[in-house]
């Protein structure tokens, strides 16, 4: 089936630099896309042609009903009706129009983000589990702020195990806020990029907005609140059990970390990885995964983490290879150790 669509004003923009925009329609739609003199003709299925039609259609009304695409926003939103079959680039838009984030307008930028999105508006309770880079903690902060300025609650309490000071902070110099702030730096980040300074600085002198490690979570019944667990993988069984049950009336939460990150001493398993295991059949919990095509950093990183994800899982391979080569169930260690050339006496010391 062929379809050809008139060119109109404005409609570069939807083609993209290099015409990037056309090629995702084309790989994500699977039709082919030509461009002529004053009309775009599209080839392909009845039905992926329909959908590219709309695509168009939905642009078309778009711009003029005044909507701007701001930072990238067109070709992520692409990206996400590439990869799902009930979206439209309408509504897509217009959902992200719906609510309110401050100074900033934030799109899903793939189709785990929107995911991630919608499980935070339907749940009291989300876990977000993924790479760094995916979104996770930016956007949870940005649904923070728009369900505060929408009245949705009273205040926003954004939490972090503070692992490399054990929540031992009494040696670090200052103040208690100054030696916790730098663990929580993040968390500042997101706010102020989201809203205007004055506006978080005064919401932070008044707690409507506050930031402390998980420590001090113990003992509260938080209700009216959107809470956020940032770095959870770092959290302990405890902390962990101990958060997840602060929640009170008309409060949400959202957990976020990434499991591949853990710092915990003494290889204590993540409480968080605990939690996933106890709670994945609780009604009233979403658990939403990100994997490396999420990354919405430099493209450069999705690469760097296939390549670490890649790397792991033929160490895993090699492991398990020798471990079934040095007599089944013995470690690598062992088999390295007994490979390593033993350590003689010491002529005319005893030994211990």
């Amino acid at each position: 089936m062929k379809k050809n669509i008139e060119i109109t004003q404005n409609i570069e923009i939807l083609f993209g630099t290099r015409d990037e925009n056309l090629h995702l329609l084309e790989h994500g739609l699977n039709v082919t896309i030509d461009l002529k003199a004053e009309s775009v003709e599209i080839e392909g299925a009845a039905r992926d042609v329909s959908r590219a039609e709309q695509v168009f259609a939905d642009y078309e009304h778009l711009q003029h009903s005044g909507f701007t695409f701001n930072n990238g926003d067109l070709g992520s939103m692409l990206r996400v009706l590439a990869t799902d079959p009930t979206a439209t680039l309408r509504g897509l838009a217009e959902a992200g129009r719906q609510r309110s984030f401050g100074k900033r307008s934030v799109q899903p930028k793939s189709i785990n983000q929107r995911r991630y999105i919608e499980a935070i508006e339907k749940n009291d309770m989300v876990f977000a589990v993924g790479p760094a880079g995916t979104g996770k903690t930016y956007l949870a902060v940005a649904m923070a702020i728009s369900a505060l300025l929408a009245k949705s609650v009273d205040r926003i309490i954004l939490a972090r195990p503070a692992v490399e000071a054990g929540e031992r902070l009494g040696f670090l110099p200052g103040t208690l806020q100054e030696k916790v702030d730098p663990y929580l730096r993040p968390l500042y980040d997101a706010l102020y990029d989201m809203m205007d300074p004055e506006k978080v600085d005064r919401y932070l002198e008044k707690d409507v907005i506050e930031i402390a490690p998980i420590a001090f979570m113990r003992g509260r019944t938080l209700n009216d609140s959107f809470i956020i667990l940032d770095e959870a993988q770092n959290t302990t069984s405890e902390q962990m059990k101990m958060f997840v049950t602060r929640l009170g009336f008309n409060a949400k939460a959202v957990i976020t970390g990434d499991i591949t990150q853990i710092d915990l001493p003494n290889h204590k398993r993540s409480g968080m990885l605990e939690a996933i295991d106890i709670l994945r059949n609780v009604n009233g919990i979403s658990f939403i995964a990100f994997d490396e095509t999420d990354v919405v950093r430099h493209q450069l990183v999705q690469r760097i983490i296939r390549a670490y994800d890649d790397y792991k899982t033929r160490m895993n391979g090699d492991q398990m290879v020798l471990s079934i080569g040095n007599g089944g169930g013995r470690s690598v260690a062992a088999a390295a150790a007994d490979a390593a050339p033993q350590a003689q006496p010491v002529a005319g010391h005893d030994q211990d």
